[in-house]
């Protein structure tokens, strides 16, 4: 029997291309010569550092969150490239990851396209033109970021959830995470090689829910597919469903949604036949479901019915000792996303973030961070680098004033408050621009109006 030995491994590893081997902190514990050579490095110097001071693009650290072989794209200034990111385990544990390419030639790529294209119109120009797109879980539990009593305790939680088959019904502030504990639960349950489905209850026009929750027969309304449609119930079969915002499901598709819950079954616009599904049940809502009840705007029956597991995700004024963590988890994605190399946060702008109240929870954080981000000056992101809160006091606003003396002072505050209320409002509504204008008490056409004067994207 053949046996082999270091020098066959050492050589097969270095015919393979761009071969680069990180730990769990980001440093590189192997390269080869060629993935050496592609940087323009020996490989000597690139041995022990942090793969974004080798590589900015790199896309290893969000990779690090990953348990499965991925594959990622790259476009920076080595050119257009495909990466197949492998995540090593040692005795159970997560140990680091592995990552080579698929090519790092642009023509290449542009070729393996251009062949695909040719592929797909041969064979696939027969099949129907609306080709379903599956839908997988993008998060896990490790994607909660945090050590608190309150965010061990959520884990906890989510991990109870996820050995029943039981409906769901997730609590908590805009901009808390909700999706992502939905996904957490579906990527732990027996329900996981099965879809997870998707549904926003705020973003499907009130007069298309039915249809879209339910499906339809072939003819059941003028402007329907000729052969009909799966609804998402259908869709989620053998897996979950995720209804989000369910506080604004329209009261007159609830009994139906209800009828799901109770006998497992839709029918479909148009149809004298129930169809039986398997779907778990996960519900978030921003808004006290408990209220919306005795208010008249959400159905008991219902409510009862969801609140079998209650999970509530705390906001992140109750789990500030998670801020750092999150400060520096939000660094590291950006930093591929945006083409940065930030290091880390200064320890008084971490305490200073502390004192702000944090309406708008991790979503407004990350954008927060991803401002600092840009304004930086330094690796290390400061407390000026921040602008989360404005000077407070007359000395602020004269500082404020003073700093732009052609304007009219009394303009310029009133337009500089009104852009903050604005961009505080699109945070805490997820830049959902119609409910933005409600809360606002104007029209949604003055909001864009007073957007494009005041320089908001």
């Amino acid at each position: 029997m053949y046996e082999l030995t270091e020098k066959d491994v050492e050589f097969y590893l270095e015919n393979i291309p761009g071969v680069v081997v990180i730990n769990m902190d980001g440093k590189v514990v192997y390269v080869n010569d060629q993935c050496a050579g592609y940087f323009s490095m020996e490989r000597q110097e690139i041995l022990g550092k942090h793969i974004l001071d080798v590589f900015p693009n790199s896309k290893m650290i969000s990779g690090l969150a990953k348990d499965d072989i991925s594959l990622e794209f790259y476009s920076s200034y080595l050119g257009i490239g495909i990466t197949i990111q492998v995540p090593l385990f040692r005795d159970g544990q997560k140990v680091g990851l592995l990552e080579y390419d698929a090519t790092q030639d642009s023509q290449f790529l542009y070729d393996l396209s251009d062949g695909y294209s040719r592929f797909l119109d041969e064979e696939l120009k027969h099949l129907k033109k609306e080709i379903l797109k599956l839908e997988g879980s993008k998060y896990s539990i490790n994607n909660i970021v945090g050590n608190s009593q309150a965010i061990l305790r959520l884990k906890e939680e989510i991990i109870s959830a996820a050995k029943t088959n039981s409906t769901v019904i997730i609590t908590g502030e805009t901009g808390t995470g909700k999706e992502l504990v939905a996904h957490a639960i579906h990527n732990l349950s027996n329900r996981r090689k099965s879809r997870l489905v998707k549904v926003n209850s705020s973003a499907i026009p009130e007069n298309l829910v039915e249809s879209e929750l339910f499906g339809y027969e072939k003819g059941s309304f003028t402007g329907a597919l000729k052969e009909g449609k799966q609804g998402r119930f259908e869709q989620a079969d053998k897996g979950t469903i995720f209804i989000d915002e369910i506080n604004q499901m329209p009261l007159s598709i609830q009994p139906k949604l209800l009828r799901v819950l109770q006998e497992k079954e839709v029918d479909r616009i148009g149809s004298n036949t129930s169809i039986p599904v398997d779907v778990r049940v996960i519900a978030a809502t921003n808004e006290d479901l408990k209220d919306m009840v005795r208010q008249g705007r959400f159905r008991g029956d219902l409510f009862y019915r969801l609140q079998v597991i209650e999970i509530r995700i705390p906001p992140l004024r109750e789990r500030l000792e998670d801020l750092e963590e999150l400060i520096l988890h939000i660094i590291d994605e950006l930093n591929v996303s945006l083409g940065l190399s930030i290091s880390g946060v200064a320890p008084e702008a971490v305490q200073t973030m502390k004192g702000y109240h944090w309406p708008g929870n991790i979503r407004e954080l990350h954008n927060v961070v991803e401002r600092a981000m840009n304004y930086a000056k330094s690796p290390i992101l400061q407390p000026e680098d921040f602008r989360i809160g404005e000077s407070r006091g007359a000395g602020g606003i004269m500082e404020f004033v003073s700093s732009h003396p052609s304007e009219n002072p009394i303009e310029l505050v009133r337009n500089k408050a009104e852009r903050l209320l604005i961009i505080s409002t699109l945070e805490k509504f997820g830049n959902n621009k119609t409910k933005a204008a409600e809360y606002l008490q104007i029209a949604r056409p003055l909001l864009y109006q007073k957007m494009k004067r005041l320089g908001i994207e």
